[in-house]
């Protein structure tokens, strides 16, 4: 979906195509489905032509989209990486672990506990083998990789951004550079690359161990540096790979589209492997865009809690199951995808640590209606708090208050703070006593994104 006509159609014609056409249909089921899942970093909510994309060509995630269920209101757990990634390896909100705070970047002692159950312990008891490929930054290696919250493999590497070439990160931290399980490595070449030969090589080794298996590719671009598959030479003579001033909007699309091919490139592995039909593929970003990211209808950008900071895409596929496609309206968010997952394997998340997120497979499957939701963020960086409660949304940014109805009004423009203040005073204190249950902040914590403070209150 590329014109202007199927982006309204994304937006607000969804409900025409949901799930409700699957009723009385059945479908061979796997009895354990394989489970991939791509998660893209700083990825905006348009950057892809099925989400209403132009300027950047992504065949494989249309069709990806077209041979399964795109949802138009998935959100990140936040609007920065560490956060969500922890959310999403432990189905719970990331404020109930320390790491889940902010933004860990060359802290060592900021980790996962081994002992809390993950998705990929939770398949592990459910008889998966497992692999995490690409970005951890949950951890300093070799002491909290992938390996000690239960996956078997890992490969990639530690911190929040990489070179493409380099494979170095901005920090200069000790773990940094390819890592595969607990030793350093060299692998020449441009990351996205080598991320996805390495996850096709475990697609391989995966269907040689017979075991249904659980695949993290967890894939740097489009992340800064900005640099495109052909731009080795350039990158060798750069000291300061988060140099603000450097990129453009060309050189994004270069990054997205060979994002796309590498993507391709996995998902021919399933099918050349004869996985296809009862592999769940996911596909999602792990905040909202960046500077050159494309958000559109949306507003916000990486780091702040307006949608665009917190909307992003997420396709599913399931060919065994799940009728393809699809375009649905629920509201998702990434702690959902624990439950869900499991549910899909046959298990459940421990019930000594519930998760807060939904087992929406039902809902994918046909078999319930979209549910309404009420989700939380609060990023300390810049004092923002947010609530979503079906259609309306209570967001504190700038130091200043909102209320906006993000189904009618995605922008999020029309402040209706005043016009319905008993649904405004109720969000903000359903916000107070939903942080109450959350870990406080450290004490003068940094801001994670110091250039983005006070953007949306200068602009508004």
């Amino acid at each position: 979906m590329t014109s202007a006509a199927s982006r309204r159609v994304l937006m607000k014609g969804a409900g025409a195509l949901g799930l409700a056409s699957l009723a009385g249909e059945s479908f061979a089921a796997a009895s354990q489905p394989n489970i991939l899942f791509i998660l893209a970093d700083d990825l905006g909510y348009a950057d892809l032509g099925c989400y209403g994309q132009q300027a950047i060509k992504t065949p494989v995630l249309d069709r990806l989209a077209r041979d399964g269920v795109l949802l138009t209101q998935a959100y990140a757990n936040s609007a920065v990486c560490s956060a969500t990634r922890t959310a999403l390896l432990t189905g719970r909100y990331q404020q109930r672990l320390p790491i889940g705070l902010y933004e860990p970047a060359g802290n060592s002692n900021l980790f996962v506990p081994p002992d809390h159950p993950t998705i990929a312990t939770l398949l592990r008891a459910r008889g998966y083998k497992s692999s995490l490929v690409g970005k951890w930054h949950l951890g300093a290696y070799p002491a909290h990789n992938p390996q000690s919250n239960g996956y078997d493999y890992c490969f990639g590497f530690v911190g929040g951004a990489s070179d493409y070439f380099r494979h170095s990160g901005p920090d200069k931290r000790p773990d940094s550079g390819l890592w595969e399980n607990d030793r350093k490595v060299d692998v020449p070449g441009y990351l996205t690359d080598i991320l996805a030969n390495k996850a096709i090589e475990r697609i391989a080794a995966h269907k040689q161990a017979g075991a249904p298996f659980f695949m993290s590719l967890h894939l740097n671009a489009p992340h800064w540096p900005w640099e495109g598959p052909n731009d080795a030479a350039v990158a060798a003579t750069i000291t300061n790979n988060r140099d603000p001033d450097r990129g453009n909007l060309a050189k994004y699309g270069e990054m997205v589209e060979a994002m796309d091919s590498a993507i391709g490139r996995v998902l021919a592995a399933l099918r050349q492997q004869g996985l296809e039909r009862d592999t769940i593929v996911i596909f999602s970003s792990d905040n909202g865009g960046e500077r050159f990211s494309d958000v559109w209808p949306l507003t916000g950008a990486k780091g702040e809690l307006l949608e665009g900071g917190i909307r992003v895409p997420a396709i599913l596929r399931w060919p065994a199951r799940v009728k393809r496609g699809q375009v649905n309206q629920q509201v998702a968010i990434s702690m959902d995808w624990l439950p869900t997952l499991l549910a899909a394997a046959g298990g459940a998340p421990d019930p000594a640590y519930p998760s807060d997120g939904m087992n929406i497979l039902p809902i994918l499957l046909g078999q319930a209606p979209i549910a309404k939701r009420k989700l939380f963020w609060r990023y300390k960086a810049q004092d923002q708090a947010a609530v979503r409660d079906g259609d309306v949304k209570y967001l504190l940014i700038g130091g200043r208050e909102y209320l906006f109805n993000v189904v009618e009004d995605a922008h999020e423009r029309a402040n209706l703070k005043n016009r319905d203040k008993e649904t405004f005073e109720r969000l903000k204190a359903d916000f107070a006593a939903w942080n109450a249950q959350m870990l406080p902040y450290p004490p003068n914590m940094p801001s994670d994104n110091p250039k983005q403070a006070g953007t949306f209150a200068d602009r508004y």
